[in-house]
């Protein structure tokens, strides 16, 4: 995938991380439509006659929501419920399952499910063969159904053109996410440069973190129940399925109202980007929580995604001597039922 984007002008500074020579690329994201390649995010395919009761069991998802139209997000939990992965789930064919992550989780993921996928007619394969487009922009959707002939899907959900599924994340301008074969990407990519200028990957990141939507990394696996990343308020948990694999303590925390600490969405007072872990600092210097994300924003400062206490804080708060500012969630703290969002359409 790296051999193409070279071609047409993208240079990868590193594994995660594409950078074009666009000027102002978030500020332009905000007028126009601009297109990115996904490249930190990852692909696990889980396909078979037993695929579906496999990830019933591991899943916070209902999997039969994932029908070919609703995509749900999901977690993968271990059993003192903290979140191994935290994932998109969508339906390619009868009996085949997509799970999209962060690129440095799809081999965690895939070892830990292959723990239990002996007991079941399901196959795990890591999909380093499909490419990941991202198309941001009032006009995306349009530039979609012109380019990709499709009908642009609803937040979470998903619409297929032959061998193309193109789902819609929320954000503060339509985006749009195209999953397509690797060896199509260059000759797609060019369909769509026509009416969208190319970004560096960053952007992408950026409009998550101002959707409140935070994406683990290996590095922060392993550390945080769901509700710590407003995985509820977003659709993620299912709480009118079965069992699965943490769900005791996640349900737990849910009614007995345990969450200690929770997602916070802020902007640091300086054109710095804090390294993900730093602290966060009240102001007597005591550590209320972490940076989980952090990306420039269109006027050149840091906006990041932070897991903080619930308690009340001396104010100000800071990360690295840079004041944190706190900003609004684009959405309530509040149990969403995945279910009355599959009904959406």
């Amino acid at each position: 995938m790296i051999d193409w984007l070279a071609r047409l002008g993208g240079r990868q500074e590193d594994e995660e991380r594409i950078v074009f020579d666009t000027p102002t690329p978030a500020r332009l994201a905000m007028d126009a439509t601009v297109m990115t390649p996904l490249v930190h995010l990852g692909i696990l395919d889980v396909s078979g006659d037993d695929a579906e009761r496999f990830l019933q069991g591991q899943t916070s998802a209902q999997v039969s929501l994932a029908d070919g139209h609703f995509a749900p997000l999901t977690c993968f939990c271990t059993p003192k419920g903290r979140v191994l992965v935290n994932a998109q789930l969508w339906r390619v064919a009868e009996g085949h399952y997509r799970l999209l992550m962060h690129r440095s989780l799809v081999a965690r993921l895939h070892d830990h499910l292959k723990k239990f996928a002996p007991f079941y007619k399901a196959e795990l394969q890591p999909r380093d063969d499909l490419a990941l487009l991202g198309l941001i922009g009032r006009e995306a959707p349009a530039v979609a159904e012109a380019r990709l002939d499709v009908l642009p899907p609803t937040a979470w959900h998903q619409a297929d053109a032959g061998d193309v599924q193109v789902l819609a994340h929320p954000g503060p301008r339509p985006r749009l996410l195209a999953c397509l074969s690797a060896e199509r990407a260059e000759e797609t990519w060019q369909q769509l440069s026509d009416q969208a200028t190319p970004v560096d990957n960053a952007v992408w990141r950026l409009h998550d973190i101002q959707a409140g939507l935070a994406w683990l990394n290996a590095d922060q696996a392993d550390a945080y129940l769901p509700q710590m990343l407003n995985w509820e308020a977003l659709g993620g948990i299912s709480f009118k399925k079965g069992c699965y694999t943490g769900q005791e303590v996640v349900a737990r925390a849910h009614f007995r109202g345990q969450v200690k600490k929770r997602l916070v969405r802020g902007q640091l007072e300086g054109e710095r980007l804090p390294a993900l872990g730093s602290a966060v600092n009240d102001a007597n210097g005591k550590g209320l929580g972490e940076v989980l994300c952090a990306e420039l924003d269109a006027y050149g400062q840091a906006e990041v995604l932070a897991v903080l206490s619930t308690r009340e804080a001396a104010e100000p708060l800071d990360v690295d001597g840079q004041q944190f500012k706190r900003l609004q969630l684009p959405y309530p703290l509040e149990r969403l039922d995945p279910e009355s969002l599959a009904a959406v359409t």
